[in-house]
């Protein structure tokens, strides 16, 4: 936690100073230079628990941390929330399930039955359609990716998808516009429709995503009528603890954590938002291979809303092979749910002497390393 905070904080900032200054162009978005750095920053902390023997997850407290929360956050001005004392242990939920609800991306270009399919489909062995998807895994939660620039489409997408997944045993529906709306009125219409055309899809609607532009410093808008209606998660805008302190002022409501922005800033959102009443998500990136188990272990420590967001297995399910020998559970779904009961020993318990993976030799000015 210290080494992934201060390197963000000081040499991360640091260099993409001195390179926006070097290069006199377009600076290099904070976003793509956690994304890039949080490969690095996730095995540090798996190296951590190698180290001590212990799973990761057993570490974040006052026996293994040298500085509470008191040192990487601060609370909400006039709140009563007090980090000093605290660790990310205090946050986390105390005996994380071993099953989480999967959350499976409906995609806008998706086909939804068979009616929509035009020939030129993959003949993989995969579902294609919607509907397969969710007899084949069972599927109860649905993401829904929407436009955000054409109403009419939106709201007739979400109706699509939620008759066809009441018909199937549909729990929840979530809305994800993507960041290309600028006014809260485009989704309160739509919501509002919603409401009083289609109640029931309405109801298993659980929670808006990210509908308005990521740089919340520079697009300050207003959001509470949406929170008023649904729960409004920030995404993409959630960089860090600060950014979700920004975001609770503008009025959204929770939280989409993601590992692909680092172990470390993603833990210190977590504890500033459940310090300050704010309901978490964990947010998939399509991570594949290895990269599902930090993913994943967060989901189920957070204690989300409600299950995890994975779609490796829609994009390139045969991509983690070698690791599903292990993990079974992880790359396939089943009932709707993934399984983390395999995960075991220290660090994030990926158990990687089992997984038979080779990886390619890597070279360079020092020569051959591996």
């Amino acid at each position: 936690m210290e080494i992934g905070y201060d390197f963000q904080k000081q040499e991360l900032f640091n260099e993409l100073q001195k390179a926006d200054e070097e290069s006199g162009g377009e600076p290099m978005p904070y976003l793509a230079a956690l994304v890039c750095l949080s490969a690095f920053d996730i095995a540090t902390h798996d190296a951590f628990g190698n180290l001590l023997g212990k799973d990761i997850y057993e570490t974040y407290n006052g026996q293994y941390m040298s500085r509470d929360l008191a040192s990487f956050i601060e609370p909400e001005n006039g709140s009563s929330v007090d980090f000093k004392g605290k660790y990310p242990k205090d946050y986390l939920v105390k005996l994380a399930p071993k099953q989480l609800p999967v959350w499976h991306l409906v995609g806008g270009l998706d086909p939804l039955m068979d009616s929509d399919l035009n020939g030129t489909e993959p003949k993989d062995g995969y579902p294609v359609t919607l509907e397969n998807w969710i007899k084949k895994d069972g599927l109860t939660c649905l993401k829904v990716k929407l436009r955000g620039t054409d109403a009419v489409w939106d709201l007739d997408r979400m109706v699509r998808v939620g008759r066809l997944g009441l018909a199937n045993g549909l729990r929840w529906l979530s809305a994800d516009f993507n960041c290309t709306v600028h006014d809260p009125t485009y989704v309160n219409e739509i919501l509002d429709r919603l409401l009083l055309e289609e109640p029931e899809i309405y109801a298993r609607t659980l929670y808006v995503e990210q509908p308005f532009p990521y740089d919340l410093e520079e697009h300050q808008i207003d959001v509470r009528s949406v929170s008023a209606r649904k729960p409004l998660f920030l995404d993409e805008s959630a960089h860090d603890w600060e950014f979700v302190r920004l975001g609770r002022r503008l009025g959204w409501s929770g939280v989409a954590l993601k590992t692909c922005k680092t172990q470390t800033g993603a833990l210190l959102s977590l504890c500033w938002a459940k310090a300050h009443g704010m309901p978490l998500m964990v947010q998939d990136l399509t991570n594949p291979m290895l990269a599902m188990v930090p993913h994943v272990r967060l989901a189920a420590h957070a204690g989300t809303i409600q299950g995890v967001e994975c779609n490796g297995m829609q994009f390139y399910p045969e991509a983690s092979l070698q690791e599903e020998v292990v993990h079974p559970g992880l790359y396939r779904r089943k009932d709707g749910k993934l399984d983390m009961s395999t995960l075991a020993g220290s660090g994030f318990g990926y158990r990687l002497e089992e997984i038979n993976r080779e990886l390619p030799e890597i070279s360079g000015r020092f020569g051959s390393f591996l």
